[in-house]
């Protein structure tokens, strides 16, 4: 198996030499999700807090290090905006809209055992969803050819009409809408989020003229909110048969698989797809130090995913991507993780990694895209995208 870690560092750089626009909009800080025991409600035999896992932090040292760091001559902040309700619904039932506009509006509380919704949240989830509509104008309206949203909380698990996993309007899905209506006839969503994508799964389930992959931890479904599973039986309905590609992974899986994703599950599926724009769901969970996952990914791995978004672009899209911000909990080590990616994506040289020290887990991987290859090779043989 060759090095896919160094193959990922002598990939040449980009065309453009253009910086990235990383949007942003500040009010995505006010969504307060208060203390909590890591991501559940307190309990009363602890009489000393601590802050939800998904917070404002992790957002603001993310924000740091592209602001302050050696990427930041390669980076050019852009705005965000307030999404409206029309342009939420559509990619979410209109009805579920008014209900998380009512339910903060009345002061908020517990959603699902790990969602919390503020009291003043409304307008932060909306300026998230915003965010990331403002990234697929700069990139769909030829601004720029890349474009990063740096949002919280993260989207990819809100579903068209059900919020979970924090996540309660689905920016990914939004940016893959947009590149749509503005005339992109296929789109591949990518989602490296440590944790299956089965709120973007659900929206495009149906569909064929997005498709879906996203690597995760093999965790399965966890309850009424998030009945999916994520595993490779989920491939699509009706018209979107053969459209989503869940990558389940082993626990402790780190950079070779995730590299191996994109090398043998990623790249023959955009061969085949032909994609006209490439979304991205960027979460950094899947790092050594997430409190949020079991898998070890470190830097060099976030910057070969980077710098594999950006041979797929170069390759299909006329180098043009959107990224979105999903998860990435550990306020010490994410912002790294997502300095590596951004600096993959550009083609810049890698920041030593700080703080990584546990060897790559391979365990199961050579069954696992085995399996995967033949799954699709017999599918791909009787089926051919959209046009």
């Amino acid at each position: 198996m060759p090095n896919t870690v160094a193959a990922a560092e002598e990939l040449r750089p980009m065309k453009t030499a253009e910086p990235l626009a990383l949007h942003f909009d500040a009010r995505v800080l006010d969504h307060d999700t208060g203390t909590a025991v890591h991501e559940t409600a307190e309990n009363p035999w602890f009489a000393a807090h601590e802050p939800h896992t998904e917070g404002r932090l992790r957002i603001e040292r993310m924000h740091d290090v592209l602001e302050r760091g050696p990427a930041a001559d390669a980076v050019r902040f852009a705005p965000g905006r307030l999404a409206e309700e029309d342009e939420l619904a559509r990619v979410h039932d209109a009805d579920y809209i008014r209900e998380v506009r009512r339910f903060a509006e009345s002061g908020g509380g517990w959603v699902t055992a790990t969602t919390r919704l503020g009291a003043g949240s409304y307008d932060p989830l909306r300026a998230a969803a915003g965010t990331a509509l403002a990234a697929a104008e700069t990139v769909l309206s030829g601004a720029a050819p890349m474009a990063y949203a740096l949002t919280r909380p993260p989207g990819h698990h809100a579903q068209r009409a059900q919020a979970d996993g924090y996540c309660f309007f689905n920016g990914a899905a939004l940016a893959a809408d947009a590149a749509r209506r503005a005339g992109a006839a296929r789109v591949l969503v990518l989602d490296w989020d440590v944790h299956h994508g089965n709120g973007t799964q659900d929206i495009f389930f149906e569909r064929d003229d997005v498709l879906t992959v996203s690597m995760h931890m093999d965790h399965g479904a966890w309850g009424a909110s998030h009945p999916q599973t994520g595993r490779l039986e989920e491939r699509g309905a009706g018209a979107g048969l053969g459209f989503n590609q869940n990558v389940p992974l082993p626990l402790g899986a780190g950079n070779t698989a995730y590299l191996r994703a994109f090398d043998e599950v990623i790249a023959p599926i955009a061969q085949w797809l032909g994609p006209e724009m490439i979304v991205c769901a960027s979460g950094q969970d899947a790092s050594a130090y997430d409190p949020n996952g079991r898998h070890n990914v470190s830097m060099p791995g976030f910057y070969g995913i980077g710098a594999r978004v950006r041979a797929l672009a170069e390759q299909y899209t006329d180098g043009r991507a959107i990224l979105v911000q999903e998860g990435g909990y550990n306020p010490s080590y994410a912002p790294y993780c997502l300095l590596a990616t951004i600096e993959g994506l550009l083609g810049r040289a890698a920041t030593a990694d700080p703080l990584a020290y546990v060897p790559d887990q391979l365990l199961g991987l050579d069954e696992r895209f085995a399996e995967i290859s033949e799954r699709n090779r017999a599918a791909r043989e009787v089926s051919a995208p959209r046009t």
